[in-house]
Order: C-alpha cells, then sequence, then structure tokens
C-alpha cells in the first residue's frame, strides 16, 4: 500500500504535463492515434553469422539490427583498428586429398555440381573456400601409398622418363579441374608424404631417408610436378619440402632432419626452380609447433634461406605461439598453417571451439597467411586410407555411399572465415577481450571483418568499436560468430 501512495502522486504529475503539452500545441489527448506515434528508425550496420555449440544455428545469418552508437556500458570491449594492418591473407580451406576426390566423385553430376558450387562458389549459399592443399602422390587419405615414379623393386630412373600423373587423373586432378571452373583464382599448396621409393634408404613407402644421391633427382620430380600440372591447367603457388618430415611411421611418409632440409634446398632445389624459371613457392617444416628450432635452423642457413618463402605448421603437439617465434627470428619469412584434424571421437562443440581459436583466430594472429583443416571429404568408415593411414580422420564433410552429404563441424570451422575473408585481404588490429577470443581482417573491397568466439562456458554481452562507436552483441559459451561492417 504504502508503494501505491508513492506511486499514484507521480501519475498524476505525469497525467496533468501530458495534458498541458497536449493542450499548448491545440491537440487533445483524445485525437492521438496510434498511427501518430513513430517509434525512431534504427538502421543495421553490422551483419553476422552464428554457430553455437548445440547446433541450434550452422552459419545462420542473424536478424539483429546492430547500430553504431556511443551509449555507454560495462561489457567488454573488441576494438577493431582498420589502420593497423599485418599480413596478407591467402586464404582459407581443406586439403583435397585422393580420398576427398574419390567420395566427391562418387556423386551423380548434378550433386556434384551444386557441392563444388556450395564449397567453392560466391553465391550466398557458397562458402567460398579459397585455398587448398593437395598431396604430391599419395598421402595416408589415399586407397593406397604411390608415387608419380613408382617402379619395380631394383629399378630406378634418374631421368624420370616414366615420371607420371596418371594415378591422380581421374581423381584429384579431375575435381580440381572442376574447383578451377568455379574458382580459377583459387591457390593450391602441394606437399609430398614421400618420394619414390627407389630413392629412399629402405625401399619402403614408410620411414627412411632420402638418399644423398638422389637429391638432385628428386629436385628434378618437383620441378616435373609443377610443370606437368601447369599443363593440366593447374597452377601450385607453393610446395612444401615435405609433409610432417619428424613422423616417419605414418604410410606414406619420410624422416629428413632440419640440416638435409637445408642441404636440399640450397644445392638441389632452389637451384633447380631458379634454372627452370619456376616461381613455385618453397615453404619448409609443415609439422608440428613444439618444434620452432627446425625451420629455425633450416632458415639459419644462409644459402638455403635464399630460396624460402616461409614455414608451415601443424598443431597436434606445441602452442600456436611458436609461428611467432619464428617470425621474430626472420621478419621477412612468411608463415603458413597447413593442416589440423578433427577427430571422429570428438564433439561438435569441443572442435568448434578449440579450432576457431587456434586455428582460425589462433594461427593469423600469430602471422599465417592461411589456415587449412585437414581432410576435406571422406566416407562413412573415415576413409579411404591407406593401410596403417589415419582411422580416425573425420572429414569436413561426410559423404555416404547412397549419396547422403553430411555437413561435420570442420565444414563450419573454415565456412566462418572463407565465406568472408577472400584472397588479398588483411590482418588488422584488434584485442583481446577477456574470453573473446577474436581475429579481423580488411577485405580488398573493404569490408571490415571480425571472427569471435566465446572461449567460455557462460554467456557474453560485448562491445564490438571502431573509429570511437560501437555496437552490442551476444554470445553464448562456446558460439562464433563473423560480423562484418563497412
Amino acid at each position: 500500500m504504502k508503494f501505491k501512495m508513492q506511486l499514484y502522486p507521480c501519475l498524476f504529475v505525469l497525467f496533468v504535463l501530458l495534458q498541458v503539452g497536449c493542450s499548448s500545441s491545440g491537440t487533445s489527448s483524445d485525437d492521438i492515434t496510434d498511427d501518430d506515434i513513430v517509434p525512431p528508425v534504427q538502421t543495421n550496420d553490422v551483419d553476422f553469422w552464428l554457430t553455437t555449440g548445440n547446433k541450434s544455428k550452422l552459419l545462420e545469418k542473424q536478424t539483429d539490427v546492430l547500430s553504431f552508437g556511443t551509449s555507454e556500458n560495462n561489457y567488454p570491449t573488441i576494438e577493431v583498428k582498420p589502420s593497423e594492418a599485418f599480413q596478407d591473407i591467402d586464404g582459407f580451406g581443406f586439403t583435397l586429398t585422393g580420398g576427398s576426390a574419390e567420395v566427391i566423385n562418387s556423386l551423380d553430376d548434378s550433386k556434384k555440381e551444386a557441392l563444388l558450387q556450395e564449397l567453392f562458389g560466391t553465391s550466398e549459399s557458397s562458402i567460398s573456400i579459397n585455398y587448398l592443399r593437395v598431396s604430391i602422390g599419395a598421402s595416408d587419405l589415399n586407397a593406397a601409398p604411390f608415387t608419380y615414379n613408382d617402379l619395380a623393386e631394383g629399378e630406378t630412373d634418374v631421368n624420370l622418363e616414366q615420371f607420371s600423373l596418371e594415378p591422380d587423373r581421374a581423381g584429384v586432378i579431375a575435381v580440381l579441374k572442376d574447383i578451377l571452373k568455379i574458382n580459377p583464382n583459387i591457390k593450391i599448396l602441394g606437399s609430398p608424404w614421400s618420394p619414390p621409393v627407389w630413392m629412399k634408404d629402405n625401399g619402403s613407402f614408410i620411414g627412411g631417408e632420402l638418399q644423398k644421391k638422389y637429391y638432385g633427382v628428386y629436385a628434378q620430380y618437383f620441378v616435373k610436378y609443377i610443370e606437368q600440372m601447369q599443363a593440366e591447367g593447374i597452377t601450385i603457388d607453393a610446395i612444401t619440402i615435405q609433409n610432417e618430415p619428424l613422423h616417419d611411421g605414418n604410410n606414406p611418409s619420410l624422416y629428413m632432419p632440419a640440416t638435409d632440409q637445408a642441404e636440399f634446398i640450397k644445392n638441389n632445389l632452389g637451384p633447380v626452380f631458379e634454372t627452370a624459371g619456376i616461381q613455385t613457392k618453397i615453404i619448409i617444416w609443415d609439422h608440428n609447433c613444439d618444434n620452432p628450432q627446425y625451420p629455425i635452423t633450416v632458415l639459419n642457413d644462409a644459402d638455403a634461406n635464399t630460396y624460402i618463402d616461409g614455414s608451415a605448421f601443424h598443431l597436434y603437439n606445441g602452442d600456436i605461439s611458436a609461428l611467432s617465434t619464428v617470425k621474430n627470428a626472420f621478419p621477412n619469412k612468411n608463415l603458413y598453417f597447413t593442416e589440423q584434424y578433427t577427430s571422429s571421437d570428438g564433439s561438435f562443440s569441443g572442435d568448434l571451439k578449440w579450432h576457431l581459436k587456434n586455428v582460425i583466430i589462433g594461427a593469423t594472429r600469430n602471422w599465417s597467411r592461411n589456415a587449412l583443416e585437414w581432410n576435406l571429404a571422406n566416407n562413412s568408415d573415415f576413409g579411404p586410407h591407406t593401410d596403417g593411414g589415419c582411422t580416425t580422420c573425420k572429414g569436413g564433410l561426410t559423404i555416404s555411399n547412397s549419396g547422403n552429404i553430411t555437413r561435420n563441424v570442420g565444414y563450419y570451422i573454415v565456412g566462418h572465415a572463407s565465406k568472408f575473408v577472400p584472397s588479398g585481404s588483411k590482418r588488422i588490429a584488434s584485442n583481446i577481450a577477456g574470453n573473446l577470443q577474436n581475429v579481423a581482417f580488411l577485405t580488398p573491397e573493404g569490408k571490415q571483418v571480425l571472427i569471435v568466439v566465446n572461449d567460455s562456458e557462460k554467456a557474453e554481452f560485448f562491445n564490438i568499436k571502431v573509429n570511437g562507436k560501437w555496437v552490442t552483441s551476444f554470445l553464448d559459451g562456446g558460439a562464433v560468430a563473423t560480423y562484418v561492417w563497412k
């Protein structure tokens, strides 16, 4: 009762003031209709797309109106500074393994064309993948190991007269040609898992080392690969010397210490590329973040250094900051992130949060020009794979024997970047605000893109601030959003 007695006088005063205001304007309260009340118009300044850990939203454009303003609040603030630019961005994507090509080619023509348009096109429904890695020869996610110069036991071919791309012609090469019709500017990186076994000291696809007497021949093997792919209409933008050179138990694989990689580059691959006029970039390491000393050792060789564009990393061990360790040691060299897989036993929510934080955001905040997840596609049994190859690597897509396509967590991890950040963009400054891990980009069209993951269990409101104004948004724990404005 006390509350009502205090409230009624206030309402009475308000009523009197309204009556006075209406009388002074010559209009009575009885004349006011709903049509006369015009709410302030809010314009939307920022579009955003959302994926939640519970899959209720999957890279879905939101209808929230986000208008830049100056109304203050106490929420954490991510400030984006487009005037502070860092590295150029080459793109985001996957490895198109032989197994990926096999399951994509199993689709009927119309379904395959629709899928490739969705993956590599630029429509509203596409995720616009703009960077691919391929294996030079087989990876462990091929049905069986092979190279482009396989011979009977005891035979050699030092002139590479039997070199042939034929094992990949109906698979990876055919799919790449279809992709290039959709995006002729996509960047392609090639990585070998093993040289021809006759060049190795153990005569096996698994492990062993490249015999030094074949260093020159193997350099010519790279040249033949690049030139013959070019003859197929496929430009190889870059190559790494060896996938995971310290992991020699995979099938296929090769062991190559840092000193051997430096020797091969400075005495063979670099000069041979120079003589042949090959412009393809040479990238070293292509292995985990727990050993930045390997690429530093190679780059410390002054003669090898002159031929090297940069270093590539995976994150099965170590910390993503290893990229910055190498960048600080060699500021004029580029960094790349070339592989991270999602596991068959991983959770959607856990993988979404971890990979956005470490691969998409972490790699690019540590100077990487790209960020690639591992396998683009596989079948329902996580194949094809070699005997001893990865049996738990989950593709960005699962394509069943009946042609059903499931979009897995990797699809959304990559899509939150590839759909909005084209090749030629630049990373720009943004601060980490508490649990709100993020990275920002400026596109060639002048759009600003901010990717944010809420690296916590609880929901958070936060501000995005640009040039003294901000919008306020909200993310559930573990959710990721991509914000775009101009």
